[in-house]
């Protein structure tokens, strides 16, 4: 089937699918057909099998093409997207001179922008699904909701709950508003910047309410330096044991960051079933450590991927978990795999599900599932021949030769582009947009702009 045929193909409701290989979530299996239809997957099976059960449907056959989950971004800020650059060559603590300025300084429809074009990268990278850890914005949730909705992003998403004390009722009523507003894509969650920025009792009753209502409650701890002295002077206590002290710690909670952690710390994410948000590039890019990722795997710990919206590339997201596990441990003492190319699939996908409240609904191909989904062409030189898929996933593999991306069985990317809406148009829109919105912003860049 021609591309163009096999596009039109791939947008009808229900489907009938024989890629060469599905991953699995015990590996690639070569040799099945998925039936696609209400969003989900309805069926797996051995193809010819598959075909006769449901001789109505065209089979569509998928040579040299692999159908494997779409990765989960579990941190993300998608308001933050007109900042991109401005935040390279950073010192740590971005968010006081550059994101708190520029999303109090975008309107709604600026904030929508944004949250769309973030949505775009995103489904270009192959992530089907974010958490977005909640906008600065005063006016912000409704516009990243509509934006990630039209894009067909599924999206955990944040809604912000400070308090300085006195608002604290009003704030847990807009709470529990929030959490009762989910569909189809978007999946409402609780979010604290980072302990100190509220009460006690509002980290307690807001991981609370989170935990009662089934969705994950998203806060930042122990990222940096900074962060984790800032709490010790305020509190006496780091991050993460405020966190617990607070009685904020337990299965709901999805902490980003995570990478300086005491010993204590490393046993208390393990006793209390936090999920952590483990965040490779943002360590490179602007932090002073690593999370010990694949120490917390040994221990149990649950934890998935996030770009922390550093560039959203599926693929270049698990090159870089791997990498940066290591650089910081696996050099250290001859650790020559560091978990393995299938490790850092399962945390892309399944286990980044997991992570973000959604794993009985996506990040994995099984029947009843979320037909949220990638093709990825596999007749390319890098994976010629091909030994371990696992392994080349994460190491060879690019976001150019993801050729579509499906969200709730429906095509949302072909090629890198959406089918169904103006994704020119956008862009056009977003430069015009965003260089008066950053003009606007009192943003303080430390690193000193380039002459031009």
């Amino acid at each position: 089937m021609n591309p163009i045929d096999l596009a039109h193909a791939l947008r009808a409701d229900e489907l009938l699918l024989a890629p060469e290989w599905t991953l699995l979530t015990d590996g690639p299996v070569a040799g099945l057909a998925l039936h696609v239809a209400g969003g989900r997957f309805a069926a797996i099976g051995p193809r010819a099998e598959l075909a006769a059960r449901l001789p109505g449907l065209t089979l569509i056959e998928l040579p040299q093409r692999l159908l494997m989950p779409g990765f989960v971004d579990t941190h993300h800020h998608l308001t933050q997207s007109f900042g991109k650059a401005l935040a390279f060559g950073e010192p740590s603590e971005i968010f006081r001179r550059i994101w708190v300025p520029l999303e109090s300084h975008l309107d709604p429809h600026s904030l929508y922008l944004a949250s769309k074009l973030a949505a775009l990268e995103a489904l270009r990278g192959g992530f089907t699904t974010v958490c977005d850890a909640g906008t600065r914005a005063s006016q912000g949730l409704e516009a990243v909701a509509a934006a990630t909705r039209e894009a067909g992003l599924r999206c955990v998403l944040g809604l912000i709950c400070h308090d300085d004390g006195s608002q604290h009722d009003a704030v847990l009523r807009a709470a529990q508003r929030f959490l009762a507003h989910g569909d189809a894509l978007l999946h409402p969650s609780l979010a604290v910047a980072i302990p100190e920025a509220t009460t006690d009792r509002m980290l307690h009753d807001v991981a609370r309410l989170a935990g009662e209502a089934g969705a994950v409650f998203q806060v930042h701890v122990n990222e940096h330096l900074a962060s984790v002295e800032r709490s010790l002077v305020a509190r006496g206590q780091r991050p993460l044991q405020h966190l617990h002290a607070a009685g904020a710690l337990g299965p709901q909670a999805l902490l980003a960051h995570a990478t300086m952690l005491a010993p204590d710390e490393v046993v208390l994410l393990r006793d209390s079933g936090a999920a952590v948000a483990y965040n490779p590039v943002a360590s490179a890019w602007k932090g002073n450590a690593v999370a010990p990722a694949g120490l917390l795997a040994a221990l149990g710990v649950r934890f998935g991927l996030g770009t922390d919206g550093t560039r959203s590339d599926g693929f270049r997201l698990m090159d870089a978990a791997e990498t940066a596990q290591r650089l910081a441990f696996g050099l250290a003492n001859g650790d020559s795999s560091c978990g393995g190319g299938a490790l850092w699939l399962r945390h892309a996908t399944a286990h980044g599900a997991e992570a973000a409240g959604l794993g009985a609904l996506t990040g994995t191909v099984a029947e009843g599932r979320a037909a949220d989904f990638l093709l990825v062409d596999l007749d390319v030189p890098e994976l010629t021949p091909s030994w371990d898929l696992p392994w080349e996933l994460v190491r060879l593999a690019a976001r150019d030769q993801i050729q579509a991306v499906f969200v709730a069985g429906r095509l949302r990317l072909w090629q890198g582009w959406p089918p169904d809406w103006d994704a020119r148009a956008l862009l056009a829109e977003v430069r015009r947009v965003a260089r008066d919105a950053v003009a606007r912003a009192p943003i303080h860049k430390v690193h000193p702009a380039p002459a031009r």
